[in-house]
């Protein structure tokens, strides 16, 4: 595995990791989602991820929509973007930011799903 990969990887688990606990965070109206570092490091840790895939793209020569199972990454993320600003910043009530919050965790299992198989049909 590359430093590259290792990198991204790492990304990937402090993502999840941190997108998981502020959805725990949420549920229970903790105050630490006001934490100026949590605020912070997520946008941080995310750029080093976009980066460390686009750089990974073009490492291996594997593009979206050219190879499919990218084309589904790109979708998955997407998604999970979408439904994490739903969870976390948008959604109105409190059942609408959990039922985003899970969703955004299946998007989420279904970009790891497609990277580990390198298939965009998988079952998660």
């Amino acid at each position: 595995m590359t430093w590259l990969k290792t990198l991204h990887v790492t990304c990937v688990l402090l993502s999840g990791t941190g997108f998981f606990i502020r959805g725990i965070w949420m549920m229970r109206e903790s105050e630490w989602l006001n934490h100026k570092m949590v605020k912070i490091v997520p946008h941080v840790v995310d750029t080093v991820l976009l980066v460390s895939a686009i750089a990974l793209m073009f490492r291996i020569q594997q593009y979206p929509v050219t190879h499919s199972w990218l084309t589904a990454k790109v979708i998955g993320l997407f998604a999970y973007i979408g439904f994490g600003m739903m969870a976390l910043r948008r959604g109105k009530t409190k059942q609408q930011r959990i039922l985003f919050w899970c969703l955004a965790l299946l998007a989420f299992t279904y970009i790891v799903g497609v990277a580990v198989t390198r298939r965009p049909f998988i079952i998660v």
